[in-house]
């Protein structure tokens, strides 16, 4: 008698992850896209897929309320949403240093942070709004009668300056801004954070709900493996993934992308999951003591390293 061969296994479903962006899709992104074009989510039996925020509050507000899998977001976000309670915790880093800085707009003289303090001004962001302003503006400025209240811009930070009504944003995307604003005629100046003391921060991370991220955990160390191999495969075939990433999103197909493409490699976490504790301590040092936070938070708080499982 003849034996039929056995049924063919079906391999297991792809267990489905949602991540909302932190902002549009740009090439900051371009790890999260790799690891979906290049199939690295799937053979970790991840479905990845994300959305971009209506608002760039609402990644953090949104995981906080379980309503995400995860949110991209900055490291000085994160401290500033743990401390309003928000159960957020970071369980990957994509960028390494900050992708924000003060643009201003050139009018003929110098960027002064002095003089910019009393000067109209914008931000896009909390950390913008809670962090980098205070440090710009002081408190003689705003006992002053001339002293007008910095504006919420969300993400129109090019037209907000290109208006005329505000002469710098205090935490544009330094990459993309100033290029911009040239294609419209304006000229602008970029200020790192560094000339306030700030310190080194990661200037994009992935966040997790501190409420589920323990019994997710198997989940996230696979996550943050596909993370690796992508970032390690654009660091080996920078052309390619430039490539890749540009035909599968057209939006992305531009001379700004091609014009950074270069410098945000630099910038890449080879080892996302890899916990830097004294970066973090560090901030919450700064917070504490410039008055913008009443307490120091432990970093156990605040982040983990999936593979440690902690």
């Amino acid at each position: 008698m003849a034996v039929a061969p056995p049924e063919p296994l079906t391999p297991p479903p792809l267990e489905p992850v949602n991540i909302m962006l932190d902002w549009f899709l740009s090439p900051q992104h371009a790890v999260i896209l790799l690891a979906h074009e290049k199939g690295f989510f799937q053979q970790q039996r991840l479905e990845v897929s994300w959305q971009i925020p209506g608002d760039p509050s609402l990644p953090t507000k949104l995981l906080a309320a379980g309503e995400i899998d995860l949110a991209l977001g900055r490291q000085t976000q994160l401290h500033l949403a743990a401390h309003d309670g928000a159960p957020l915790t970071r369980i990957a880093s994509l960028v390494k240093t900050p992708l924000n800085a003060i643009v201003t707009i050139n009018k003929g003289e110098d960027a002064d942070l002095d003089a910019l303090g009393s000067k109209p001004l914008g931000f896009a962001t909390q950390e913008g709004q809670q962090l980098v302003l205070p440090l710009l503006i002081s408190e003689t400025v705003r006992q002053s009668e001339h002293y007008a209240k910095p504006r919420a811009v969300h993400f129109e930070t090019a037209d907000s300056l290109n208006e005329g009504e505000l002469e710098a944003i205090a935490d544009a995307f330094f990459h993309t801004l100033p290029s911009r604003l040239a294609t419209q005629g304006q000229s602008a100046t970029v200020i790192r954070y560094d000339a306030l003391s700030i310190p080194r921060y990661d200037g994009l991370i992935v966040m997790a709900n501190r409420n589920t991220v323990g019994r997710r955990m198997e989940t996230w160390v696979r996550f943050v493996v596909a993370l690796e191999e992508a970032a390690n495969w654009i660091i080996e075939h920078p052309d390619e993934a430039l490539d890749t990433v540009t035909a599968a999103y057209p939006r992305l197909d531009s001379s700004l992308t091609d014009e950074h493409w270069q410098d945000l490699l630099r910038r890449l976490a080879l080892s996302p999951a890899a916990l830097d504790i004294r970066r973090y301590r560090a901030m919450e040092t700064f917070l504490q003591q410039r008055g913008i936070t009443s307490e120091i938070l432990t970093v156990e708080q605040l982040a983990i390293d999936p593979h440690l499982g902690q």
